[in-house]
C-alpha cells in the first residue's frame, strides 16, 4: 500500500523524507517533486530497482533513466572526461533545469538501461528533492508518468498513473513548470543541445558560445 506525505506540513515532511529514504534503500520506488515535473525515483545503483522503475512507467531499456544528484561535488565520482565547458554549465545552471549527458566512470556498477557508457545527470532546484538526494545519494529519476502520457505537475496525477507500484509519494504541491529540462551532450569536444527545454540555446550560449544544436 503506497504511503503519501504532505511536504507543506513540517512534521509530515520530516516523516515522509525519512520513509522515502528508507524505501529507496530497500530498493523500492518513490515519487518526488522537482523544479520541472514530478519524478519517479529509485536507487541508481540497484539494477533491480531501476528495472522496476522502467517497468512501472512501461518504458524499455532503450530509454534509460536519468540520474539526479544533490550536489555538484557528486559528479566527481560519477563522470569522466568532464570538460571545462561542462563545469561552466554546472556553475551557471545548477541547481536547475539543465541535464548534462556525460561519460560515466567505467568502474560504476549500475545498470540504467542502454546508456552506451553515458549518463544523463542533473541537480534539481527543489528543496524536497535535494534533501532526499543528499540523504540517499544518486537516484535514477524519470518523469512520474506512464510512457505516452503527460508528465505530472502534481502528486495526484502521478499517483493516479503509478498507484501502488510506488512505495512513498512526497507531495510538494504543484511544480512550478511543466517544461522539461534542457539536455546538453558534453561527451564531445563541443557541447550539443539535444533537447531545448526550460533553458533555451541563447541562454546556454552566454556560457558556452560554441554550443551546437542537434538537428
Amino acid at each position: 500500500m503506497a504511503r503519501r506525505y504532505d511536504c507543506s506540513d513540517a512534521t509530515d515532511r520530516t516523516t515522509g523524507l525519512r520513509e522515502a529514504a528508507s524505501a529507496v534503500r530497500r530498493g523500492e520506488l518513490v515519487v518526488l517533486p522537482t523544479d520541472t515535473v514530478y519524478g519517479i525515483g529509485a536507487d541508481a545503483f540497484s539494477p533491480e530497482a531501476v528495472g522496476d522503475l522502467l517497468e512501472a512507467k512501461g518504458r524499455g531499456r532503450g530509454m534509460p533513466s536519468p540520474v539526479l544528484i544533490g550536489s555538484p561535488n557528486t559528479l566527481h565520482g560519477l563522470v569522466t572526461d568532464f570538460s571545462e565547458q561542462a563545469w561552466e554549465l554546472v556553475d551557471a545552471f545548477w541547481p536547475g533545469a539543465l541535464t548534462l549527458v556525460a561519460r560515466h566512470q567505467p568502474s560504476l556498477t549500475w545498470d540504467l538501461g542502454e546508456t552506451h557508457g553515458t549518463v544523463a545527470v542533473r541537480m534539481p532546484l527543489h528543496p524536497v528533492a535535494i534533501e532526499l538526494l543528499t540523504d540517499v545519494g544518486p537516484m535514477a529519476v524519470s518523469s512520474a508518468n506512464l510512457t505516452g502520457h503527460p508528465a505530472p505537475q502534481d502528486c495526484d496525477a502521478a499517483q493516479e498513473m503509478l498507484g501502488d507500484s510506488v512505495a512513498v509519494y512526497l507531495d510538494g504541491g504543484p511544480t512550478p513548470a511543466s517544461v522539461p529540462s534542457s539536455i546538453v551532450d558534453v561527451t564531445g569536444s563541443v557541447p550539443r543541445l539535444l533537447r531545448a527545454g526550460a533553458i533555451d540555446a541563447e541562454e546556454l550560449r552566454k556560457v558556452v558560445p560554441n554550443l551546437e544544436v542537434a538537428s
